[in-house]
């Protein structure tokens, strides 16, 4: 495996940390900018926003431009993202500058995705995949509990410096490991593969992922709080159970990953129905410490058990789609990480407390195993879409009738 795949993933800590880490950094920046808890939560919708918006548009508009070069302005912009954000006098500059440092996310996601592919041959390019995507649950594990451990100790501003010294490092990585890249031949043909979206299966597999992600979202957002004034635990046991949350989601990743290619459906359905399962937990049991650090913890191993078979269902389904379908998949997620603390913010100023927020968010992944159901069904009925086998016949076609891949870097 190329050293220059694993400069990508610690690119992707440091991305990684900084979309999650405010989970456990809400209390402080609220305080400090004179907002509620639940506009703070905004920030993390503002972030993810920015990677629907992002993800797509980057990914068109960087198709024909050097990738090396790419990634390192889309790193650079990513880091000033995060100074501005420790430099920010106001609240509207700190959303300002969660908006920019996403877009930047994102077409660093789009784009080095693509690279890591290229620089193995293809017998190696799910593993290469597997560590650049490693680095957001290091990122979990380590990252976010970090930065809370730093916002508790030296205040929510060195967190950000400390991911834009990531993003730093990062930077030097891309500069000098990174390879030049040889750009495809034949650019991806986009009205092709917009038509991806006229298949049934492929709007309710977004919804699925918008709905499981928004789920555990709506109640991780909000975390911290819930831990400190529902369970009474002191501060300092926060980043600890956001490490805890993180240990659980690298499970909860390797497991469904495993299980995954032989029982995609099987694993869309039992996860759905365990984070919700542990969401009703959470909201009746919330009040006792041992329970919500407990709850914590099963509530990363069932979220990220899912990741894997959310993600496959989507490729398996916009495969044809090169450009659109891991740009789709991004956006799905973070459709959901946006809606989920917006939804838990709007439950929390309705007076209904941080326990609600778990409520709100089981209604959400209960619906999502609602919407798993019916794409079972209607697979089992039609079997294919005509869409996509049309799709995939084409692609098959150009295969065959282009050069193949180049394995030359």
């Amino acid at each position: 495996m190329p050293l220059a795949v694993y400069i990508l993933a610690l690119s992707v800590f440091a991305l990684g940390t900084s979309e999650f880490m405010l989970s456990g950094l809400l209390p402080p920046i609220a305080d400090d900018m004179g907002v509620t808890i639940p506009q703070a939560g905004l920030l993390i919708s503002a972030f993810a926003i920015g990677m629907v918006v992002g993800a797509p548009l980057l990914a068109v508009a960087t198709l024909r431009l050097p990738r090396r070069t790419t990634l390192v302005s889309l790193i650079a912009v990513f880091g000033l993202g995060q100074i501005a954000g420790a430099l920010a006098p106001t609240y509207a500059v700190l959303f300002a500058s969660r908006i920019v440092s996403a877009l930047a996310c994102a077409g660093f996601w789009a784009v080095g995705a693509a690279v890591a592919i290229a620089m193995v041959p293809v017998t190696a390019r799910a593993r290469a995949l597997a560590v650049m995507i490693g680095g957001l649950s290091i990122a979990n594990v380590l990252g976010v509990p970090a930065g809370a451990f730093l916002g508790e100790r030296l205040g929510w501003r060195s967190a950000f410096w400390a991911v834009g010294a990531a993003s730093a490092i990062a930077l030097v990585g891309v500069l000098t490991l990174i390879p030049r890249i040889p750009l495809p031949d034949e650019k991806p043909q986009l009205r092709r593969e917009v038509s991806i979206y006229r298949d049934a299966q492929v709007r309710l597999t977004v919804a699925l992922v918008m709905l499981a992600a928004g789920g555990v979202f709506c109640t991780f957002s909000y975390l911290s709080p819930l831990l400190t004034d529902v369970a009474g635990l002191d501060k300092g046991w926060v980043p600890s159970v956001l490490a805890l949350f993180g240990v659980g989601a690298l499970i909860g990743t390797t497991i469904g990953g495993r299980v995954a290619d032989a029982h995609l459906f099987g694993v869309l359905l039992s996860g759905t129905a365990a984070s919700t399962t542990v969401l009703v937990a959470l909201a009746l049991l919330g009040q006792y410490a041992v329970a919500a650090v407990v709850l914590s913890f099963l509530l990363g191993v069932t979220c990220f058990f899912t990741a894997p078979a959310l993600n496959a269902r989507l490729f398996n389904l916009a495969g044809a789609a090169p450009t659109l379908a891991g740009a789709t998949t991004t956006a799905a997620f973070n459709l959901g990480n946006t809606g989920g603390p917006w939804v838990g913010g709007t439950v929390i100023d309705a007076g209904l407390g941080y326990p609600a927020t778990a409520w709100a968010g089981a209604a959400m992944t209960a619906t999502g195993l609602g919407v798993a159901a019916v794409s079972l069904r209607l697979k089992r009925r039609t079997r294919a879409s005509r869409v996509v086998v049309s799709m995939n016949k084409k692609a098959e076609k150009a295969d065959r009738t282009n050069n193949p891949v180049r394995n030359d870097v």
